[in-house]
């Protein structure tokens, strides 16, 4: 994620995002002749087919992979233009609004952002994206909806990656607020349990909680979850670099 501060947890799932939006170059190739695309996946698909005319179907779809697939290789300005052109004909259809949403996000567009996206959960009660829309209100410093969105994210039971997510925001809107302490605390069971093959969401955490015992001046702590994120992923944000930097 992007904002103030350490916003960079929105890797495996954005990509799972985007499927949903549906909008993978490679599920409907630019062609003139659409009876030639391939199939969508089947909620977008069924979505789309009750809300959109049938003789509008085609253009939709199109369009609509137009909209992802410039996304996916971050020409923002490119996919807002056609995803506004379609909100105007089909403000009804999440995987829409959630992509517009997303766009504005990446685009450092906080309000419109959270619009799109409380849209997006009006018309489909997912919680997918409260990490999103609390991540676009910690950046305005509406601390107490960061609170309410994740409070909220918990009684939903959210999927492991999007709790993962929202506990990233959370964590950053309390150091935002000097509370390091209980930001280290709402991110340390992520550490105690025993991960034999970490995955993405869990070397994020690492990361953020490494940071975190940085700022507090425990460094001893802090090298030792940079290792530990090095040794699973050298690759993951600037950890070797911090790592190097508190020997």
């Amino acid at each position: 994620m992007k904002g103030e501060g350490e916003r960079s947890i929105m890797t495996a799932h954005e990509r799972a995002e985007v499927r949903r939006a549906a909008m993978a170059a490679a599920k409907i190739p630019t062609t003139k002749r659409p009876q030639r695309r391939r199939k969508l996946p089947v909620d977008v698909a069924t979505e789309l087919g009750s809300a959109v005319p049938a003789r509008y179907l085609a253009r939709v779809e199109l369009r609509l992979a137009d909209a992802s697939r410039a996304y996916s290789r971050d020409r923002y300005p490119e996919a807002l233009s056609i995803l506004r052109e379609l909100v105007r004909t089909t403000p009804k259809v999440t995987a829409v609004r959630e992509l517009y949403g997303l766009t504005f996000y990446r685009m450092g567009r906080w309000k419109e952002a959270i619009r799109e996206l409380n849209a997006f959960y009006e018309l489909s009660g997912s919680v997918d994206q409260h990490p999103v829309i609390a991540d676009c209100e910690r950046a305005l410093r509406n601390h107490a909806r960061v609170t309410y969105l994740w409070n909220e994210l918990r009684q939903y039971g959210a999927g492991s990656d999007v709790l993962a997510e929202g506990r990233l925001v959370m964590a950053g809107s309390l150091a935002d607020r000097g509370n390091v302490a209980d930001a280290i605390a709402l991110l340390s069971p992520s550490v105690t349990r025993t991960v034999r093959k970490p995955l993405d969401r869990h070397l994020r955490q690492w990361y953020a909680l490494a940071d975190l015992y940085e700022r507090s001046g425990d460094i001893p702590r802090a090298r030792e979850l940079f290792r530990k994120v090095v040794d699973a992923d050298s690759e993951l944000s600037d950890a070797l670099e911090r790592l190097a930097a508190l020997r």
